[in-house]
């Protein structure tokens, strides 16, 4: 059972104990991403999430690692567009040096500004790494596309001309407008004795102080659709297809799920029978869903040869209109059900997936979805719901983004 209680200074805890585990997983969700940024500000997210493991007022940065290390714990973090997670995994005896360590690291970060000229080049070396994969590429580009100038269309990791120029001061401006208790949820999943979590709570975060954040602004898919393409030495061409999807807690997320599942969602969909199994004209060729405030979009992805370019879109093409025009079979749509069905069942053996389901539920959408709401809305799911999403997401406008060796001359 999930236990929620609220500090009086406004922050969320979510807890739910595992005692068969000898391990406890801890995230503090911050409300801050990429679709927060302003033009001006991108990448300012990410940024602040490395610079919170170079140092507090209390610890190096390698005290911080060998702390972690010396318990044999685990201590990470990952921003997204829509918000950052500061997480650790130890075993249940650590759990009050983890609670210390990921407060200290989130409320007091030193930001001293010879580890921030350093750490700038450590994520343009990121960025570098992400233009080095055409796969990221290509999904920058889908964004870039289906979003324009919204923020939905900025990378997370931001351009590099304005990681350049952050200084000490832009970060602790964007972090006083969204790092405070009322804009943040800690999730703790595992083996631990829920009196002592609300005292670690109450003394890790009880005096934080701050603001309610900011709202997320409305984007818009597809608002104006574009096809978009990018010029890169690859033996491949990175087709990336962007649809309209479903907002972030819609009630049709579940029949998109069986949706995408037909589809592109794994190996036995039919973009993958389709283009690898029968055509071998592609190793890795999925669709997926994002949903984020207000809207969400859906994409397919393929890597080709440049020369099957038009062969496999027209290949998708096919699979989505008839996908749209007759339906799946039952043996899809049962097949379907039960793969996302067993695969959530599974993911919920994890103390990390409890912890992070818990963490971006409630960070995002104000409220837990237990694990029998999920099994009870996927079982719910009826084939007529599945071909009206299939028609309202296919059938609606769609953007484009290709990336490969003189790309464009495969698109006439």
């Amino acid at each position: 059972m999930i236990e929620q209680f609220t500090l009086p200074n406004g922050m969320r805890v979510l807890c739910e104990q595992l005692p068969h585990l000898r391990s406890v997983s801890m995230g503090v969700w911050v409300k801050a991403g990429s679709i927060l940024e302003r033009e001006h500000e991108n990448g300012l997210s990410h940024l602040i999430e490395h610079m919170a493991f170079k140092g507090t007022g209390r610890r190096s940065a390698k005290q911080i690692a060998q702390e972690m290390d010396a318990v044999g714990g685990y201590l990470n973090a990952a921003t997204s567009k829509l918000c950052t997670c500061y997480y650790a995994k130890v075993i249940d005896e650590n759990l009050p040096l983890a609670a210390d360590i990921l407060s200290d690291i989130v409320r007091f970060p030193a930001i001293d500004p010879k580890e921030l000229d350093k750490e700038r080049n450590v994520v343009l070396e990121e960025i570098s790494m992400t233009d080095d994969s055409p796969e990221d590429v290509a999904y920058d580009l889908i964004a870039s596309a289906m979003f324009g100038r919204q923020p939905l269309g900025q990378t997370i990791l931001g351009p590099r001309e304005l990681i350049a120029s952050y200084t000490r001061e832009d970060i602790l401006a964007f972090r006083a407008r969204h790092y405070s208790p009322m804009n943040t949820c800690v999730a703790i999943a595992g083996n631990f004795d829920l009196n002592q979590v609300k005292d670690l709570m109450a003394q890790r975060f009880g005096d934080w102080t701050g603001g309610a954040g900011e709202i997320f602004p409305v984007n818009t898919v597809n608002q104006r659709p574009q096809t978009l393409t990018a010029d890169k030495d690859t033996e491949q061409a990175h087709i990336c297809l962007g649809y309209r999807g479903k907002p972030l807690g819609d009630a049709d997320a579940y029949p998109m799920a069986v949706f995408n599942s037909i589809l592109g969602g794994g190996m036995s969909s039919r973009l993958f029978q389709r283009i690898r199994e029968e055509s071998a004209m592609a190793y890795s060729v999925y669709s997926a869903p994002s949903a984020y405030p207000h809207c969400g979009d859906f994409t397919i992805y393929a890597a080709v040869s440049p020369r099957n370019v038009k062969t496999v879109l027209a290949q998708i093409d096919e699979e989505t209109s008839r996908l749209v025009r007759e339906g799946a079979t039952q043996e899809e749509f049962d097949m379907a059900k039960a793969q996302l069905k067993g695969g959530f069942i599974l993911g919920q053996e994890s103390a990390y997936n409890r912890m992070n389901s818990m963490g971006s539920n409630m960070a995002l959408m104000n409220r837990v979805i237990t694990t029998d709401e999920t099994i009870r809305r996927i079982e719910a799911v009826a084939p007529e719901d599945v071909r009206r999403v299939a028609a309202e997401t296919l059938g609606g406008p769609r953007s484009q983004a290709f990336v490969g060796k003189k790309i464009a001359k495969y698109l006439k």
